[in-house]
């Protein structure tokens, strides 16, 4: 045989193949090939061959989307395609407090950074918020109504370009970064007072050679780089420019349920000195923090990375709404979207989404909203989104168990064990029965009494 024609990984195949080969060679004819040292020869020549074969067959699984293991090759697979991995997102809470008894203040600013320390199920968060906020004083009394806070810590990070630097990078030192919350903004020179607010794109629709934009791509170690343009596509940076980038760290979705509030900001007035802490007063709690997610799983890259290559970023098909809905809105547990000539009667130019958030049961209002502004730069036009509710379906289960009591089971405990078994297989019922539009929340167990 031809020793360099085997294609299995076995271990024992290739050293027989090994074996085999030397003994079709004139010069090994009287070799014992079992019991001599070439036996030792030949374990090694197939451990190394086998070795090789093994690390070949990995490093060419990574060269593939549907086979890479490793998380940077996974982005760098879908950054090929133009997707960008969803990051870490900031729970977010909506608090409101007062200042009173203000004097020779006509503004007051709370500045951009942490704000409040929030409590729930026993674990303290900060909360900051990403750019300041600034509101007026009427008869010596301001109100800060609604302000959304976010769960984390606020880092700013500073980049001076250098043009005789080949290939300079800019990429941000921390992992865990909520990349909606980035700022970006390029000074001319350090000493200058004034700076262009540059806004981050995902595609270069409508961008022009003077746009003020930059595009981020996630790289090693759940890292985050800018790039920015170069006077084609978006306006190029100087020599000397100052980039300064602020945005927040998080926990992701550990900072969910936060409920409780106290004031750790600070607060300024126009002239920039700080206001006394004893003239604020408590903070109320207008929404507990919710909507934090952890960084986008490799699975769901592999899933959603091809299907917004698909469509281009733009949503035609009601398929397209699913795959972009859960592209920019992270907290979706399962989307369902159907066209309007479905419905009876049709209802033409519309495509209704039901969304399933991860945390909660149906999405706020203000989320509608928020979302449908968002889809309306993918959307087609005449084509106009509309949210509706879900249907739950509520099962209920009773059962009367048989149970064998000379088992000396106590009643209570076998209730609690049959009570959990029902539960727990209640909750395993396959939603795509009700084709996605009624979706299984929860199952109450009802248990008849067992009598000892």
């Amino acid at each position: 045989m031809a020793f360099g024609q085997y294609t299995n990984l076995d271990f024992d195949q290739i050293k027989t193949s090994i074996r085999d080969y030397l003994r079709a060679n004139t010069n090994f004819t009287d070799y014992d090939f079992e019991g001599s040292n070439l036996s030792i020869i030949i374990d090694a020549l197939a451990y190394n061959t086998y070795t090789t074969a093994y690390n070949t067959n990995m490093a060419a699984n990574e060269c593939f989307l549907d086979s890479a293991t490793l998380r940077e090759n996974v982005v760098s697979l879908a950054r090929n395609i133009g997707y960008v991995p969803r990051s870490r997102r900031s729970s977010r809470a909506k608090v409101s407090f007062t200042v009173s008894g203000l004097t020779e203040t006509s503004t007051l600013t709370l500045n951009a950074g942490i704000v409040c320390n929030g409590s729930g199920d026993n674990t303290n968060f900060i909360f900051c918020i990403p750019e300041n906020i600034t509101i007026p004083v009427v008869n010596g009394f301001a109100e800060f109504n609604n302000i959304e806070i976010y769960e984390g810590n606020f880092v700013s990070q500073e980049f001076t370009v250098d043009t005789s630097l080949f290939n300079q990078k800019y990429t941000l030192d921390n992992s865990f970064i909520d990349t909606s919350t980035i700022k970006v903004k390029v000074k001319d020179l350090s000493s200058s007072t004034s700076s262009v607010t540059y806004q981050q794109i995902d595609n270069i629709i409508g961008i022009t050679s003077t746009s003020a934009a930059y595009l981020l791509q996630e790289v090693e170690d759940e890292r985050y780089e800018l790039i920015f343009g170069d006077n084609v596509i978006a306006k190029e940076l100087s020599n000397g420019n100052v980039i300064t980038v602020s945005y927040i760290t998080t926990d992701g979705r550990d900072g969910n349920g936060a409920s409780e509030f106290s004031f750790v900001g600070n607060i300024t007035n126009q002239d920039g000195a700080a206001i006394n802490s004893s003239l604020i007063g408590l903070v109320s709690t207008d929404e507990k923090s919710r909507d934090g997610d952890d960084i986008e799983s490799i699975s769901s890259i592999k899933y959603f990375a091809p299907r917004i290559y698909s469509s281009q970023y733009r949503a035609v098909t009601s398929s397209d709404y699913e795959s972009v809905l859960g592209y920019i809105y992270p907290n979706v547990e399962s989307v369902t979207a159907f066209g309007g000539e479905e419905m009876n009667p049709p209802r033409f130019g519309k495509v209704f989404i039901s969304v399933k958030p991860r945390n909660g049961d149906f999405l706020s209002d203000e989320t509608k909203r928020e979302l449908i502004q968002r889809l309306k730069s993918y959307a087609v036009a005449g084509i106009v989104p509309e949210f509706v509710d879900l249907k739950y379906l509520y099962v209920e289960l009773q059962a009367n168990p048989y149970y064998n009591p000379s088992l000396n089971d106590r009643p209570e405990a076998l209730k609690t064990g049959i009570s959990n078994a029902l539960t727990q297989y209640s909750r395993s019922i396959d939603v795509n029965k009700f084709g996605g539009r009624f979706k299984y929340s929860k199952a109450v167990s009802l248990i008849d009494s067992v009598d000892s």
